[in-house]
């Protein structure tokens, strides 16, 4: 990949994050003061996807992946650093454990974080074929 690509990306990825971070406090400002954890950490999730995939959408049609494969690393790379922003971020700077942190992939406990990586490693690569056949 181009490095004026990568630099793009790696840009649309810190609007995700800025995207992110803005779910998060509308949550804790709003709707997370009237339902438990579990129902705001879920509804957080759903909008953040929501949210995050305009973000996507918009950097995959503005600046189109050279290849499908381009497509399928920028994903595999959004989801990397979204997975290490979150445990390092979290754990060093807001003091998280690392076992509090894990216990968001927990589906079985209705933590569904797991979807928002996933829906970031798929998204390019949907949108790029997308793209393509549109």
């Amino acid at each position: 990949m181009p490095l004026h690509f990568i630099v793009k990306m790696f840009a649309a990825w810190c609007a995700m994050l800025l995207v992110s971070v803005a779910n998060g406090g509308l949550r804790d400002l709003t709707y997370g003061r009237h339902v438990d954890e579990l129902t705001a950490h879920q509804l957080s999730t759903a909008t953040g996807i929501v949210l995050l995939g305009l973000v996507m959408r918009a950097a995959i049609s503005r600046w189109p992946p050279p290849s499908r494969r381009s497509a399928v690393l920028l994903g595999a790379g959004w989801a990397a650093l979204t997975v290490a922003f979150e445990f390092l971020f979290f754990h060093f700077v807001a003091g998280h454990s690392w076992l509090a942190l894990l216990d968001n992939y927990n589906i079985g406990a209705g933590r569904i974080w797991v979807f928002v990586v996933l829906w970031v490693a798929i998204a390019p690569s949907l949108f790029f074929r997308c793209r393509r056949s549109g």
